[in-house]
């Protein structure tokens, strides 16, 4: 059984901006936590109990260490023992790719047992027993999980791979343009490693990678090692992935796990029609219900599918629609927010909309503001009638009163 994951965090999330622009990719809000918790607390519920945050980096290792710890959070979460499940980080040694992190990490805590590796921005439905009996079965030198995309969409942003009859990888191109592409099958970036994934860099290949720094996955190591003969197994998946890369996709992301996903495992503790509200105290309990009252007399209004944080705030009027609200927002009245996120202690003023946004932490929002399309950076502050419809603000950004952006970055 797998019991040992790898997470390689570098790069500086540009995908993600202005979410990313000061906060590490794996630390964007996701469902009212980090992002990094999610795939963490999936791995360790699964029996893997040593996960190696492979970060580079002053702004992905402080917030991670400070938040992530030595895994106690996790283990707390899911009532694990102490001393059973733990989080390591990889030395401060630069690197010049994924491939090189894993390397780093598996070389400095003397791992010579398979491991499972996953992107810092993946969010994927594992199931690891499985994937585990498969690799264990074919042994080979590494097993890729793949997943089939559907016709309408773009293969072009990932690696793809032609597998032969008995699911070995034939040939893998990183990036093709969609009507040259082998196939549909497309790389997660969930690799299974076997024990002797090192050696590979004691080869004339290998070595030239590491000597070149061309380690990355999947535009170096995975085509090298196919090309000179690597046994590599293509593992399809069909339950759901996703690359939480860019605003589009985390919004995909964010609203799908929210719609599929247990309430337990999004730490709801109460539900109301398809309102799923967090918090597990006194003041939180009577909270959900006088939420509820209220909704029930129409002096607020819930629609769709909806997941409230803790020690929220929702003013007389105000309508929320298939959105995510996080920790200690506050929302004033007459407020309108369909399709959206607004991140912990945000405070929305009377009368505004927020539509098809994302807005991130700490901002300060006026009254009569229209945002629509848009995402706000951390501690973005609006004022009074200001419109801001296409638009990307950066972090702690100050959008004048009555001022109309539209399709804009503003980043100074």
């Amino acid at each position: 059984m797998l019991k040992k994951a790898v997470i390689p965090l570098g790069g500086l999330g540009t995908r993600l901006y202005p979410l990313t622009v000061d906060t590490s990719k794996a630390m964007v809000r996701f469902l009212n936590r980090p992002l990094i918790e999610w795939m963490v607390a999936s791995l360790a519920r699964q029996g893997v109990r040593e996960v190696y945050l492979a970060v580079s980096g002053f702004n992905n290792y402080i917030p991670l260490i400070d938040y992530m710890g030595g895994g106690e959070r996790i283990a707390f979460t899911l009532s694990l023992p102490p001393d059973v499940f733990r989080v390591r980080y990889q030395p401060n040694i630069p690197t010049t790719g994924n491939a090189h992190a894993v390397k780093i990490v598996m070389d400095y805590y003397g791992i010579d047992e398979s491991v499972v590796v996953l992107q810092g921005d993946t969010l994927a439905k594992l199931d690891l027993l499985d994937l585990w009996t498969h690799h264990y079965r074919e042994a080979p030198f590494m097993t890729v999980v793949l997943k089939r995309l559907e016709e309408w969409r773009d293969v072009s942003m990932y690696g793809v791979a032609e597998l032969n009859e008995d699911s070995t990888i034939k040939r893998f191109v990183e990036k093709p343009r969609t009507e040259t592409a082998p196939s549909r099958l497309v790389n997660t970036g969930v690799y299974v490693l076997s024990p002797h994934f090192k050696d590979f860099f004691k080869t004339s290949t290998g070595s030239n990678l590491l000597r070149t720094g061309q380690m990355d996955f999947g535009r170096h190591v995975i085509p090298a090692s196919v090309e000179t003969g690597h046994k590599l197994y293509g593992y399809v998946t069909d339950d759901y992935w996703f690359d939480v890369g860019t605003p589009e996709t985390y919004l995909e992301a964010v609203f799908y796990m929210l719609r599929n996903m247990r309430p337990d495992d999004i730490g709801v503790t109460f539900s109301y029609k398809n309102v799923r509200m967090q918090g597990r105290t006194a003041e939180s309990e009577r909270l959900h219900r006088e939420l509820v009252r209220r909704d029930a007399v129409g002096e607020i209004c819930f629609e769709g599918d909806v997941l409230l944080g803790r020690h929220i705030s929702v003013g007389r009027g105000t309508r929320i629609s298939d959105s995510i609200i996080d920790h200690y927002t506050i929302l004033g009245e007459n407020v309108v927010v369909e399709n959206s996120v607004i991140m912990d202690r945000c405070v929305v003023g009377d009368g505004s909309v927020v539509k098809g946004s994302i807005v991130g932490r700490h901002c300060q929002i006026g009254r009569g503001v229209e945002l629509v399309g848009s995402i706000l950076g951390t501690g973005v502050e609006v004022m009074n009638e200001a419109r801001c419809v296409g638009s990307k603000i950066w972090p702690h950004q100050k959008l004048g009163e009555k001022i109309h952006l539209q399709n804009i970055v503003s980043s100074a």
